[in-house]
C-alpha cells in the first residue's frame, strides 16, 4: 500500500444522492479539502455526461492527482470507470442509499467528515474490477461489486421504476412484489472456456461481496484475487427459494445445495429478457461476457 500524495484533488458529486443533498455534502467535502490545503477542481457539469466528461478529461490530462466521488453505489461505479487503468486513485464519499461497495471496502459510510479524514490520511491500494463485454469484445463498463443476471437484477428493473418507498426499503417492496410471479430462467453459461446449460434462481457474476444495501451474495469473493465469483442458485421451488433468500443478509446461504459459486477469469452469460444491473445502475441485457480485471484501479482505502 502506498500513501496518498494529492495537492490537485477532482470532485464529482451525484446532486440526489443522500436525499437528494449532494450538494451539501460537495461543498463540505470541499471545504474540508482546502481546509486541508488542498487544491480542489470542481468536475459539476449541467448533466450527469457532461460531468462525467469533464472528469474523464481532468484525469486522462494528469489534470488532477486524485478523483473524489461523493454519492451512492452508482457514483462509486462511475468513479471507477472513469480511474480504470490510470495511475490516478479513487477516493469514495459514501453518501447514497445503499453504499455496499464503501462498505465492503471497509470505508466510512454516511459520514463526510470521517470519509474526507481516510481520503487524506489513507493509503491507496490496487483492485480489480469486473469488466463487461458485449460478444464483440466491446466494453460496455467496469464494476466495483456484483453484475446481476437473474432474480436480483429484476428486482432492481422493479425498484428503478418505483417511486416510493426512498432508500434500501424500496428494494425490499420490489422483492415481495417479484416474488409471487417470478420463475426460473435457463441460462447459457461459459466460465473459462467450459459451457454449461443451467435453469436457476439467480445467476450473478461477483467482484465485490454485497448488492441490495448489505445482502451478501458473494460472501468470499476478494476484490484483489485476479478472479470473478459466479453464484448460481439453480432451479428450486419457491418456497424453497423464499426459506433461503433471507439468508444472504449473512451470507450464510451458500450452505444450501442449490447455491453454488464457480470461480473464473471469463464469464459469457446468455438468456432473454434479462437486463443485468452492477453497483446500482443498469448495464445491458444479455448475453455478455464479464472478465475479471485484475488491479485496474487504484483506490484510496
Amino acid at each position: 500500500m502506498t500513501r496518498v500524495t494529492a495537492d490537485r484533488i477532482g470532485l464529482l458529486i451525484n446532486p440526489t444522492a443522500g436525499k437528494h443533498r449532494g450538494e451539501q455534502v460537495g461543498t463540505r467535502v470541499a471545504d474540508l479539502l482546502e481546509a486541508a490545503g488542498r487544491e480542489v477542481v470542481d468536475l459539476t457539469g449541467p448533466d450527469a455526461s457532461r460531468a462525467e466528461g469533464k472528469a474523464r478529461a481532468a484525469v486522462a490530462s494528469g489534470d488532477i492527482d486524485l478523483l473524489v466521488v461523493a454519492g451512492g453505489d452508482g457514483a462509486a461505479g462511475l468513479g471507477a470507470n472513469i480511474c480504470a487503468d490510470t495511475d490516478v486513485p479513487l477516493g469514495i464519499v459514501a453518501v447514497g442509499t445503499g453504499n455496499d461497495n464503501a462498505r465492503e471496502l471497509g470505508l466510512p459510510v454516511r459520514d463526510v467528515d470521517a470519509s474526507v479524514r481516510r481520503i487524506l490520511a489513507g493509503g491507496v491500494r490496487r483492485m480489480d474490477l469486473g469488466r463487461v463485454l458485449t460478444d464483440d469484445g466491446e466494453r460496455v463498463r467496469d464494476y466495483l461489486g456484483v453484475l446481476s443476471c437473474g432474480f436480483d437484477a429484476v428486482v432492481n428493473e422493479r425498484a428503478n421504476n418505483m417511486l416510493w418507498p426512498r432508500g434500501p426499503q424500496r428494494y425490499n417492496l420490489a422483492i415481495l412484489r417479484e416474488l409471487p410471479v417470478f420463475g426460473p430462467i435457463h441460462y447459457e453459461l461459459t466460465i473459462d472456456g467450459v459451457e454449461r446449460e443451467i435453469d436457476g434462481m439467480l445467476v450473478c457474476v461477483a467482484n465485490g461481496r454485497a448488492i441490495g444495501g448489505g445482502m451478501k451474495v458473494a460472501p468470499t469473493a476478494d476484490v484483489e484475487d485476479g478472479l470473478l465469483d459466479v453464484v448460481i442458485v439453480h432451479d428450486i421451488p419457491m418456497a424453497t427459494f423464499l426459506s433461503v433468500f433471507p439468508k444472504v443478509f449473512k451470507g450464510t446461504h451458500t450452505s444450501h445445495p442449490a447455491v453454488e459459486i464457480v470461480r473464473g477469469a471469463s464469464i459469457r452469460i446468455a438468456t432473454e429478457r434479462i437486463v443485468s444491473y452492477a453497483d446500482g445502475e443498469r448495464v445491458a441485457p444479455l448475453p455478455l461476457t464479464v472478465e475479471a480485471a485484475p488491479g485496474a484501479l487504484s483506490i484510496v482505502r
